[in-house]
């Protein structure tokens, strides 16, 4: 059994973010280790940012979401200790991306963020659609405000299908 707590946590979130090929949020990695009640959330925060300290994990933030992705230094690192995580962790984990990978995809996959463009004397709306790393919509819209802009990500997030599908309809 491991000595210090801490490391067992980091080799979770390895092992989480080495089980997808997909980014997962810090929201959902934290709603994973909450619920299974393994850390608390200030304890979840320090084992992120050591593992982002280490170049073990990156972090990517687009909006007001924080992406996490394992580094191949964290790769390496879960190769050597994995096997110091309980077979029964690992089970639940694995369960619940077998139950959930697609939902969890589907949240990271659609990305809405805007920032201030002087080229534009405004602001410009990026949003991306994406099915694992292909792009199925990346689109830029430039608005006079940042308030239109916010609304336009806002909704993006909600309506992405309809209006990729209204795009498509439309150009094909």
């Amino acid at each position: 059994m491991l000595q210090d707590p801490l490391t067992l946590y980091k080799l979770i979130v390895l092992y989480m973010l080495n089980r997808v090929n997909f980014p997962m949020t810090n929201a959902q990695v934290s709603d994973y280790i909450l619920e299974k009640e393994y850390t608390n959330y200030l304890t979840l925060q320090q084992v992120i940012n050591e593992l982002s300290d280490a170049h073990m994990i990156s972090l990517e933030t687009i909006r007001n979401r924080t992406h996490l992705s394992i580094t191949a230094e964290g790769q390496e690192t879960l190769k050597f200790f994995q096997n110091l995580i309980n077979y029964a962790i690992k089970q639940d984990i694995d369960d619940y991306f077998r139950e959930n990978e697609y939902v969890l995809r589907n949240e990271v996959s659609v990305l809405g963020d805007y920032y201030y463009s002087a080229k534009a004397g405004g602001y410009e709306a990026h949003l991306v659609a994406k099915d694992r790393d292909i792009s199925l919509v990346d689109l830029r819209i430039s608005v006079p405000t940042e308030e239109i802009a916010a609304a336009i990500c806002d909704n993006w997030q909600k309506k992405n299908q309809e209006i990729y599908q209204y795009l498509v309809g439309q150009l094909f």
